[in-house]
């Protein structure tokens, strides 16, 4: 490992074993994050070929999805390098061969790509402008004709996502709430 190693997480879903690396100054360094369980748990997206992991630290969500749709490819971004190579780690340990993780400031790196599925536990300190833009809208417009976007969000951004959603006309649906999360899903017809 780095200079940077903290510790190894163990996770199981669906009854298989995943093992994370785990770097300091990352983001729920301790154990899988609740948002980020109680988001796997909830998506029901049946066979998509394309996934998107936006804000993937490093990398949970989208090496558990690389792992359930293995013909799915999987593109995980995190604006934080040290995020970007722990999930790379992660790969690997894992024996994922369909995804790839990039740095990238929302979604630069993957511009002009569509997705079947677009998913996120949204960090919630980086105000509403860039949740709307960043988090939101813009990842929407990267979705593929019924298209999803899954994400999860902690209650105190409750106020900003369906105002978000009615303002913009999306489809919006409230999928779970459970200690403190609150998981939506945003259908694109």
């Amino acid at each position: 490992m780095d200079v940077y190693f903290k510790k190894q997480i163990t996770y199981f879903y669906e009854g298989i074993k995943f093992t994370f690396n785990v770097g300091n100054t990352l983001f729920s360094t301790f154990d899988i994050d609740h948002g980020t369980d109680i988001l796997l748990r909830s998506i029901s997206f049946k066979n998509p070929k394309s996934i998107l992991d936006l804000g993937c630290g490093y990398g949970p969500i989208g090496i558990v999805l690389a792992k359930k749709f293995p013909s799915a490819q999987v593109t995980l971004l995190d604006k934080d390098l040290l995020a970007v190579r722990y999930s790379q780690y992660n790969i690997k340990e894992n024996a994922i061969d369909n995804a790839s993780a990039f740095g990238s400031v929302g979604l630069e790196q993957v511009n002009g790509e569509m997705f079947d599925l677009i998913v996120s536990n949204i960090p919630a300190k980086i105000g509403d402008e860039a949740i709307t833009t960043d988090f939101i809208l813009t990842p929407y417009s990267h979705l593929n004709p019924n298209g999803e976007l899954w994400m999860v969000i902690v209650s105190a951004l409750n106020h900003l996502i369906p105002k978000v959603a009615m303002k913009n006309k999306l489809n919006l649906k409230k999928i779970r709430k459970r200690h403190g999360h609150i998981v939506y899903q945003i259908l694109k017809k």
